[in-house]
């Protein structure tokens, strides 16, 4: 069912400081940030261009690079920090029960 939360992966897949490329079982891809210890989920494809986010890494607090094109996104709202993009990452609302990394299984928009 849409909205309801869904293991993706476990945390130990996802050392701090690292990004993980996920699928969910509705086939949608999702980017995983461990940043500092704060696990967020946005859309895995940039939006200049639909490269994978997945791909790139944390630049400085709280910031994630696509690899391609150098657009640099807040992990925490997918906020553009840097162009080339100009629209958000959509973000998953994303939470962690005994180990294990669960997302909604749908995009959060704006909400928190």
């Amino acid at each position: 069912m849409s909205g309801d939360f869904v293991r993706v992966a476990s945390l130990t897949d996802l050392p701090e400081g690292t990004l993980l490329g996920v699928v969910t079982p509705r086939g949608e891809r999702v980017c995983l940030v461990n940043d500092a210890g704060e696990i967020h989920a946005l859309a895995d494809e940039c939006p200049h261009q639909g490269f994978a986010m997945s791909s790139g890494e944390l630049v400085g607090e709280h910031r994630i690079e696509c690899v391609w094109h150098g657009a640099i996104f807040d992990c925490r709202t997918g906020a553009v920090c840097r162009g080339p993009a100009d629209t958000p990452l959509p973000r998953y609302a994303v939470r962690v029960d005994k180990g294990d990394i669960l997302v909604r299984d749908g995009r959060t928009g704006d909400r928190p």
